[in-house]
């Protein structure tokens, strides 16, 4: 276990601190504004970016190309932001890492970074919400409610630690991969996240490749749309998990808001770069979503959609009634669909020893009372 302290970023409430400008959060242009508001060359506004994007500083002192009077206004004017306090929670017996991240007001989430030993990348999956609104009955993030939605300049810090903590692993260490499937739902959250994408696939900084970064939804319409039209060039994921209406409704409850027919209608209709197609997410559970039956339903649904079918097998978790397919049953719910000429593979999932899975990350350590908020009101 490792604790790190972060500079701690502005906190709300009860002085002017809450005014000031969390920098993690601002591309290279707004910082050039805001260094030449306050009488300095705008060029610095840049060198700031790349100090805390790119190099990764916690200081305003580490930061030696900068003029002590600038360093000294930015001490005295605007926060760092992001993350408060972060600890590498637990190490999975396949290499992954879970972090437990603070955030200012004491609310806290995980991540998970993954490596793919064959070949010899990482991967991040990074929160977008405290808690989730959404509900999934299968999915631990949504038993303890809804908190707020996480600020750009979090999701942005998440990986910054991250990147971070392997590099100091192993200098050689490939950062590649981030999926926004993390705790929340990303496009209940749609501006903080395409801001967030745009800040690491900026050159100057992360510089991640958009062909790398996922954002994972459970059908969120509007923020599918929101998404298709800010073209970050991010691959979509569709959390789908069902073949019908009905089924889909029983254990993912946004369906009611969101139809089924209008989330693949969005997918029909989105504007997808040349050679890239939607990944469709189906969790498989013992008895309710892995029969021949559903495989066959879901055949003639995703026809004609540029698509390829990740099919999860349920993670277990305390608290929750659905079981983990047998080894048979999942090999033949995947040759149905390819047999069908769809582009299938199952994702064993990673870290699934601690409890950083798809659908097991909770991150409420401390912050167990329910604060449920309907998804209908946000």
């Amino acid at each position: 276990m490792q604790v790190e302290e972060r500079n701690a970023p502005a906190r709300s409430g009860g002085s002017g601190l809450a005014e000031r400008p969390r920098l993690r959060g601002m591309s290279p242009e707004q910082l050039e504004g805001l260094v030449r508001a306050a009488g300095f060359d705008a060029y610095r506004g840049r060198q700031l970016f790349q100090w805390l994007h790119r190099r990764g500083v916690r200081s305003f002192g580490e930061m030696r190309n900068l003029p002590g009077p600038l360093r000294a206004w930015l001490e005295e004017n605007t926060s760092p932001g992001g993350i408060a306090r972060a600890e590498v929670s637990s190490e999975s017996a396949d290499g992954s890492f879970k972090f437990l991240f603070e955030l200012d007001d004491g609310r806290k989430v995980e991540s998970v970074l993954m490596p793919d030993p064959v070949r010899e990348y990482w991967t991040l999956c990074v929160s977008s919400q405290v808690g989730c609104a959404v509900d999934c009955k299968f999915c631990v993030t949504g038993l303890n409610g809804f908190f707020r939605q996480m600020r750009t300049d979090e999701i942005v810090d998440q990986v910054l630690y991250a990147r971070h903590y392997l590099h100091q692993r192993d200098s050689r260490a490939n950062f590649r991969n981030l999926v926004y499937m993390g705790m929340g739902e990303p496009l209940l959250n749609t501006g903080p996240v395409v801001e967030s994408i745009r800040l690491l696939t900026n050159t100057e900084g992360v510089d991640l490749s958009p062909r790398r970064i996922t954002v994972s939804t459970s059908g969120i319409v509007p923020g599918m749309i929101e998404l298709s039209r800010a073209r970050t060039g991010a691959c979509l994921a569709v959390s789908l998990n069902a073949p019908t209406q009905e089924q889909r409704e029983a254990i993912m409850p946004i369906t009611r808001k969101y139809p089924l027919a209008d989330v693949l209608d969005v997918v029909r209709r989105y504007p997808f770069a040349r050679n890239k197609r939607v990944t469709f997410e189906y969790v498989l559970m013992k008895g309710l979503t892995d029969r021949e039956e559903d495989a066959h339903r879901l055949v003639p649904l995703l026809r004609g959609l540029p698509c390829k079918v990740n099919l999860i097998p349920f993670n277990p978790s305390p608290g929750l009634p659905y079981e983990r397919p047998d080894e048979e049953s999942i090999d033949r719910f995947a040759t149905i669909l390819m047999e069908a000429h769809y582009t299938v593979s199952v994702r064993w999932s990673k870290a699934l020893d601690l409890g950083g899975a798809c659908g097991q990350l909770a991150g409420q350590k401390g912050q167990r009372t329910r604060a449920r908020q309907s998804f209908d009101k946000l």
